[in-house]
């Protein structure tokens, strides 16, 4: 019988706003993390702020920002209007207050929920705002966000507001800015507001050609055509072709970068599709024309509803929303364009517009669609084959264990917090994906066997890759058949032995993927499973250690005879213990691909024939067996 627990008035507690975005840090700023990903929350914070900044610009106020990050303080000034001086302290630390609600002062906004600044302050060691306005100044100093002192001056400053803060190591742990990070999200700025400037610890940023900037500046290989840069009121579009698979279109709406894309980039590409096809009079499948496509999109629309504190997802289906009074004073609401229709005609218009002008485009374009629709029939009537020959011999049920997310309703509704949840293991052989397979948690988690070591997906033909069973039945199990929007796990997850042998799977495994699937690596589906590599343990207490460090710390700290046990294989760790690692504890090295690395040298880099820099790399950043059996135990 459940043990009886007595609830009453006192288990009651209410949280104010700052002590609940404490308490729960992930439903205001998504992930937390170290700032080895760049969607960590230390890199939302600073994006709350400086969005507070851009906004500022948009309203034509300051046509700069400085931004200093030094031994994790983050400082940024800005020169717009400045908060007004009696709302400071409420600004930055009362929940739902804001400017933003308020479309007279802010159009076409990032920050519309009035949380922002106030995470950014509940979630600081130390935060201080200062505003300066017409000759005087109101600042404020917080500890975790709790009102420290305040108060009021004369000032000479020019007018804007400063904000200094340091993320705290309490919330966040041992964490540490990426400058790389940092330095891309300062150039998307640029790029999306032409005339501001940027200055991060002294260096400045300014695009003059706004998109068209950051796609040539990150091309990694030479396009097929000189990218099309289309701008109109509210949008504003670039596009062209390479000969890499996959598409490459980076998103914004307001100048947030909105990475998980949303309601915008899904009309853009089902846009792109459509104009080609009406202009060619030909019924290309949409996945044709847009193989291997470069290019991105920017749109402004009034009061966005993104999914999610972070931003990184648009929601809203209209270009505005309002609600206006009539003549009796009742409320309706006047609605925009959709976004589908407004990019759509937009696109359609232009696109076409552009091709009959620069008609020496018109050939190139289409014979990549072409090359990619006969690749494309060729190859899906092999994996076709594939299908069926493994089908009739069981062989799909006997690699997958499938996890009951996507069967059973009763089990887990698909919430989104239970889609992010959903994962499937790569692992290789039955003693690893069997232990793997009995700690899982089953509602969520999938395990998929490969049998030995795959082709190297660098050196084969893209037809020898399509005949290969076990990858055939890896994307099979992905459901990425035909489009990466059907993708059936949020999380990939690349399981293998910390050894040689299980380095090579590793590499063979990412290969395929940035071959021939690099916007799963992009939209940040791939990941890298962190195996502890020692148990350190007396009679009190076991710990997992994933490095000789951790090892060396662990021995320190228990004291006294501790017993030390190194795991060679995933296989060797029981199941038990296994289901601390791919749970609540599970470490996870996020793949990532900036959009400037060109995948190809990367590839020959990796997978391409041995050089000597290669072989330089390997002896300075991977340990082989024999150094592991070295490190002192």
């Amino acid at each position: 019988m459940a043990e009886q627990t007595n609830y009453s008035d006192q288990n009651i507690i209410t949280l104010e706003g700052m002590q609940h975005i404490r308490m729960r840090p992930g439903m205001y700023i998504g992930r937390l993390g170290n700032g080895n990903n760049s969607g960590d929350g230390i890199y939302v914070l600073l994006k709350e702020i400086v969005d507070n900044s851009i906004d500022e610009f948009a309203m034509g106020f300051g046509k700069q920002v400085q931004i200093g990050i030094e031994n994790n303080e983050v400082t940024v000034r800005d020169f717009g209007r400045g908060i007004p001086l009696d709302s400071v302290v409420k600004a930055v630390s009362i929940l739902n207050t804001g400017g933003k609600f308020d479309d007279k002062a802010f159009k076409k906004s990032v920050g519309l929920n009035g949380v922002g600044t106030k995470a950014v302050n509940a979630l600081s060691e130390h935060f201080y705002v200062c505003s300066h306005r017409g000759g005087e100044c109101s600042w404020a100093r917080f500890e975790r966000g709790e009102l420290k002192d305040s108060g009021k001056a004369a000032t000479k400053e020019k007018n804007g507001t400063l904000v200094r803060f340091t993320p705290d190591h309490m919330i966040f742990g041992n964490f540490s800015f990426n400058m790389d990070y940092v330095e891309t999200m300062v150039k998307n700025y640029s790029y999306l507001k032409r005339g501001l400037t940027l200055v991060l610890n002294g260096v400045p940023y300014l695009s003059e050609n706004g998109l068209l900037d950051l796609v040539n500046e990150n091309l990694s290989e030479a396009p097929l055509y000189p990218p099309i840069h289309l701008e109109g009121e509210d949008i504003e579009i670039v596009l062209s072709h390479g000969n890499a698979y996959g598409e490459n279109i980076a998103s914004f709406v307001n100048g947030q970068n909105t990475r998980d894309g949303g309601t915008h980039l899904a009309a853009y590409r089902e846009a792109i599709a459509k104009t080609f096809k009406d202009f060619f009079k030909k019924n290309y499948e949409p996945a044709d024309c847009r193989q291997g496509i470069v290019g991105a999109i920017n749109i402004q629309i009034q009061e966005p509803n993104f999914e999610g504190q972070t931003k990184t997802k648009l929601g809203s289906n209209y270009m505005w929303e309002k609600q206006v009074r009539d003549d009796k004073g009742g409320l309706s609401t006047d609605i925009g364009p959709t976004i589908r229709s407004f990019i759509n005609d937009f696109v359609s218009k232009n696109l076409d517009n552009y091709l009959r002008i620069h008609k020496e485009l018109v050939p190139i374009i289409e014979d990549k669609i072409k090359s990619s629709q006969q690749e494309r029939e060729e190859i899906s009537g092999i994996q076709k084959k594939t299908r069926e020959r493994n089908k009739r011999n069981n062989v799909f049920n006997k690699k997958l264990r499938d996890c009951r997310f996507h069967f059973c309703d009763k089990v887990t509704e698909k919430t989104q917090e239970n889609i992010e949840q959903s994962s499937i293991f790569i692992t290789e052989g039955d003693s690893a994906s069997g232990t793997i397979t009995k700690a899982r948690n089953s509602n969520f988690q999938a395990v998929f066997s490969l049998r030995g070591k795959p082709i190297n997906c660098y050196k084969e033909s893209r037809k020898k890759v399509a005949e290969n069973e076990e990858l055939t039945l890896l994307i099979n199990a992905l459901g990425v058949e035909d489009d990466l929007d059907d993708l059936r796990y949020n999380n990939i997850i690349v399981a293998t032995d910390a050894d040689d042998d299980g380095m090579h799977i590793r590499m063979l495994v990412l290969t395929f993927f940035m071959k021939y699937y690099p916007d799963l690596i992009r939209r940040g589906h791939v990941h890298i499973l962190q195996t502890p590599l020692f148990r350190v343990r007396n009679k009190k207490e076991n710990r997992y250690c994933y490095s000789g460090e951790e090892k060396d710390k662990a021995v320190a700290e228990l004291k006294g005879g501790a017993e030390i046990t190194r795991f060679k294989g995933l296989g060797e760790i029981s199941p038990d213990e296994f289901s601390d690692f791919i749970g609540e504890n599970m470490r996870l090295d996020p793949v990532s691909l900036a959009e400037e690395e060109s995948i190809a040298d990367i590839l020959e880099f990796y997978m391409g024939d041995n050089t000597a820099d290669r072989q330089n790399f390997i002896r300075a950043n991977l340990r082989s067996e024999e150094e592991l059996e070295d490190i002192n135990i």
